[in-house]
């Protein structure tokens, strides 16, 4: 490997060269690591220069300890470690590459969107996702396109931190069509960023999709939407086959505050074998306010489970607080 300049007063540096050197690769390892941990920003290059060790070991720890310098160099270093020939390595550089919050970054990250490889597309979707570029947003509407699914997962990602109404079509066919489950699921996360309900119908249909774990985030959606023409599918979606889906149902329709959904919750959901979901849905009838869940809510405070029978008197009193400051 290309070995950096040794500064004539780096002290530091001149005690642990000799261990860098080492023809053991362990002892290289170990010394950068203590390098690392002396936290000096001019032994970032040293640490670059690890990226070419003859050990994919060292390597490794090389890509992972360059996650704590912020600069472009170690940026172009760890996008040629997306190339390594070892597994340990490229995901070391990849973790690497989404810790560092460097905006201009952007300029040397969105180029890298040509590689052939899908894997080094991919990690660059996820480096810059946090970034919130705005010149992500094409390269990641491109890339949703893409026909690997790990690039087409972190394209969502890209654009559900960007925020971008623009970027609201073609989420809504990831979400309803996408072969990938987990492509769909994280679609269906991003419609969150809609500003108005023209992303029901995908929802609602996503709120039927195959996955649980899909319906499960459609559920989750509706609720930070907060869209009441959501009602009607949410109440029967309390009948889903997971108790997972039900307990993000009963928690959505909490939010939507619509007293058509208490005789549902008040039902089955209540009295469901899963401790969590009878807690959630306490809770929502509490949220809700309305005295015809009282009933089934006192019968609730004999549960079985503590933290159930504790969801109930919060609920009770949030009931009677509600009819009290109405009378």
């Amino acid at each position: 490997m290309t070995v950096p300049l040794l500064s004539a007063d780096d002290a530091d540096l001149a005690a642990l060269l000799p261990r860098l050197q080492s023809d053991d690769a362990t002892v290289r390892r170990l010394a950068l690591i203590e390098l690392a941990e002396l936290e000096n920003e001019d032994h970032a290059p040293w640490l670059a220069a690890a990226l070419a060790d003859p050990d994919p070991v060292v390597r490794a720890e090389a890509a992972d300890r360059l996650a704590y310098w912020e600069s472009p160099q170690t940026v172009t270093a760890l996008l040629g470690a997306l190339d390594d020939a070892a597994e340990p390595v490229r995901h070391a550089a990849a973790h690497s590459l989404a810790e560092i919050r460097l905006p201009d970054s952007g300029r040397l990250l969105l180029p890298a969107l040509s590689s052939s490889s899908a894997f080094v597309r991919a990690s660059v979707l996820r480096a810059v996702r946090e970034l919130r570029l705005a010149e992500s947003c094409a390269p990641a509407l491109a890339a949703a396109e893409a026909p690997e699914a790990e690039v087409r997962r972190e394209a969502v990602g890209v654009l559900g931190w960007l925020k971008r109404s623009e970027a609201l079509p073609a989420l809504t066919r990831l979400a309803g069509h996408d072969p990938d489950p987990e492509v769909r699921r994280a679609a269906v996360g991003a419609l969150g960023l809609a500003p108005d309900a023209s992303v029901l119908p995908g929802l609602l249909g996503a709120l039927k999709d195959e996955v649980w774990q899909v319906r499960e985030e459609a559920a989750t959606t509706l609720g930070k939407l907060k869209l009441a023409e959501a009602v009607d599918a949410l109440i029967a979606a309390l009948e889903d086959d997971y108790w997972q889906v039900r307990l993000r149902v009963a928690r959505t329709l909490g939010r939507l505050q619509d007293e058509r959904a208490v005789p549902a919750l008040a039902g089955s959901a209540l009295v469901h074998s899963s401790a969590n979901l009878r807690k959630e849905t306490a809770l929502a009838l509490g949220e809700i306010g309305a005295a015809s869940a009282l009933a089934a809510l006192e019968q609730a405070q004999q549960d079985s489970d503590p933290d159930v029978r504790k969801a109930a008197r919060l609920a009770i009193g949030q009931i009677q607080l509600r009819a009290g400051a109405a009378g």
